[in-house]
C-alpha cells in the first residue's frame, strides 16, 4: 500500500474523520481509547462491516485475547475483499498492534502502520458511498486528501 508521505499534522483530520464515520456507522463512540486501541481487537471494524452490508460477517470473536482479536482482523480484511477492495487497498493485521512497549520500533513505523489502516478505512467508505443500498453515513472523502496527496484524491474522486 503506498501513500504520500506528508506531515502528521495533514492526517490529522482524516483520523478524526474515519474516526468519526466508524463511530456514526457502527452507533459506538470510541470513548477514552485512541484511534488504535479503538480498533484493535476487530469487534468494531466487524461490526463497520456488518452496518455497511449486513450479514457479511457472521462470527466476530469477542474474546479478550490477542488470537481473537487476529481473528476478527483477519475476517474484517477478508470481508473487505468480498466488497470489492483489492489488496493493495488492505492493511496488514500486524499494523493495529500496539507497538509502544517495543523499544526498538520508532515513532515514525507506528505512524507508518496507522496511516496503513487509514488508507482502508478510505477504500472501505468509498465503496459504501457507490453501494446503492447502503443508505448509513457517508465518509468525507475529503479529509483524506492530506494523506493520499492531492493528486491521488482527484483522480480517484472524479
Amino acid at each position: 500500500m503506498e501513500w504520500r508521505e506528508q506531515s502528521s499534522v495533514s492526517c490529522e483530520e482524516a483520523y478524526f474523520e474515519a474516526q468519526r464515520w466508524i463511530e456514526a456507522v457502527t452507533e459506538q463512540k470510541f470513548g477514552n481509547n485512541d484511534f488504535r486501541s479503538a480498533l484493535e481487537n476487530g469487534i468494531r471494524l466487524c461490526e463497520l462491516i456488518n452496518k455497511i452490508k449486513p450479514g457479511t460477517i457472521r462470527r466476530v470473536n469477542r474474546l479478550p485475547t490477542p488470537i481473537a482479536g487476529l481473528d476478527n482482523l483477519n475476517v474484517f480484511l477478508k470481508a473487505c475483499g468480498k466488497l470489492g477492495l483489492k489488496e493493495a487497498q488492505l492493511f496488514h493485521p500486524g499494523d493495529l498492534q500496539d507497538l509502544s512497549t517495543r523499544v526498538t520500533v520508532k515513532h515514525q513505523e507506528t505512524n507508518r502502520r496507522l496511516k496503513n489502516v487509514l488508507i482502508t478505512i478510505f477504500w472501505l467508505g468509498r465503496r459504501a458511498q457507490f453501494d446503492r443500498l447502503y443508505n448509513g453515513p457517508y465518509l468525507n472523502l475529503k479529509a483524506f486528501e492530506g494523506l493520499l496527496g492531492t493528486a491521488l484524491y482527484k483522480v480517484i474522486t472524479v
